[in-house]
């Protein structure tokens, strides 16, 4: 594989995209930094395909990256590559306004085929190629220039290990027949609303401090202005104010500015300051939230009671055991909230009851909240089996068989509703 010289130009640039342009797959990365910004700062973009590869140097004065970007984002004949690509498409997207597209996740795609949970890269080089990738270059400041040969190599091995690991990759979901598991998966990955920032709406992501509408619609309207002042800034916005104090303003706002400086969490200065007068204007004009905008009423991962938690358990075993069985990690099966709402009952609107997770998981979870299923010891290993009727609740514990390998080793028997009675 031919390793280009740091790209600079926004000649050698286009010339590059030009080529890779005719690719069937390119694989990508950015290094960035965003400890001390709201947006994040790209500082290099890597990128290659099966013959070439190259490090951009997106901060050298005058380069153009239309092309670049174009590629990334407009060419939907060059499948994009990425390992745990997240913060890398929010990056493009913050560039662009779009999403790169059609795209692949190594580290998804490593879900379907194993029972890897989120593997890292390292680990992924290992695993695939047989070596162990040097990690000395992981903590650079990629803000700072020059970048040493070292630094750049370092960034480039991200794309051209990945380059050789994609194809590899591809084959064994071919061979498995899994690859449309994860259409679903990556069309979410690209989905622009994942990257894109409302301010109006993030005051769902704080912990309510409680269900009273005006209490909510103030700390909806601090969210909208914290998050305002941040991206204004550009800065972090925990550097404006910290999530719990902002819920406790909510909670309890104060009645004028100088009691600002009583407040946990901020400097006495914003007893007098703009930033100061700026939050109480917000407090001023924030108004209750509508009913159509209050959180539900039983928010998830809600206390289940004593028998809907047992039957969350019975759940949870279960999918251990099937991800075992199919060789697939247990995260992209199901998710412990989607497991207790079916255990309380739930049934619509959960992603195990829908398309291939049904099929493969839900089908058998369902059943086990209905009493269909029992677990079983099969030569020392344990496993599902179906019961062929159903009694009813049982009075009296069911008989033990001895001398069975294939005896289960309790019922779990349960209604519609997800209630359970006693198991032996």
């Amino acid at each position: 594989m031919k390793i280009h010289p740091l790209i600079t130009t926004s000649d050698a640039l286009a010339d590059l995209c030009e080529r890779l342009a005719k690719a069937k797959f390119v694989t990508v990365d950015t290094e960035f930094m965003r400890e001390n910004t709201y947006f994040p700062e790209l500082c290099l973009v890597q990128i290659a395909d099966e013959n070439e590869a190259a490090a951009i140097d997106p901060m050298a004065p005058g380069i153009d990256l239309s092309p670049l970007l174009d590629l990334l984002v407009d060419n939907e004949d060059v499948l994009k590559v990425f390992h745990a690509g997240g913060q890398d498409v929010e990056i493009i997207y913050n560039l662009t306004g779009k999403t790169p597209h059609p795209i692949f996740d190594t580290q998804i795609a490593m879900m379907a085929i194993s029972q890897s949970e989120q593997i890292g890269y390292s680990n992924l080089v290992e695993s695939w190629l047989g070596f162990s990738i040097d990690k000395g270059a992981r903590f650079t400041d990629w803000g700072r220039r020059p970048l040493t040969e070292r630094q750049i190599e370092y960034a480039i091995g991200d794309v051209t290990h990945l380059s050789k690991i994609f194809p590899k990759m591809l084959k064994r979901l071919i061979k498995t027949g899994r690859g449309e598991w994860l259409d679903i998966e990556m069309e979410k990955l690209a989905d622009p609303e994942n990257y894109r920032s409302d301010p109006d709406t993030v005051w769902q992501k704080i912990r309510a401090p409680s269900r009273n509408a005006s209490v909510l619609g103030r700390l909806k309207a601090l969210a909208a202005w914290r998050e305002a002042e941040a991206m204004d800034k550009n800065i972090p916005r925990g550097r404006i104010m910290r999530d719990e104090t902002l819920a406790d303003i909510a909670s309890h706002p104060p009645r004028e500015q100088a009691e600002l400086a009583k407040v946990r969490g901020l400097s006495a200065g914003w007893k007098d300051n703009d930033i100061g007068r700026r939050l109480m204007q917000c407090l001023e004009a924030a108004k209750p939230l509508r009913d159509d905008e209050m959180p539900p009423r039983t928010p998830r991962g809600a206390p289940l009671g004593k028998e809907g938690a047992l039957v969350a358990d019975l759940l949870k075993l279960l999918l251990k055991i099937r991800s075992r069985e199919i060789d697939i990690a247990a995260r992209l099966l199901a998710r412990s909230d989607d497991l207790e709402l079916l255990a309380a009952g739930q049934r619509k609107n959960l992603p195990i009851l829908e398309g291939w997770r049904f099929e493969q998981f839900g089908r058998d979870a369902l059943e086990l909240v209905e009493g269909k299923l029992a677990f079983a010891v099969v030569k020392g290993k344990l496993k599902m089996a179906h019961i062929d009727k159903i009694g009813g609740e049982r009075e009296t514990p069911a008989p033990v068989v001895e001398d069975d390998e294939d005896a289960p080793l309790f019922v779990a028997e349960g209604t519609p509703d997800g209630s359970a009675t006693e198991t032996e």
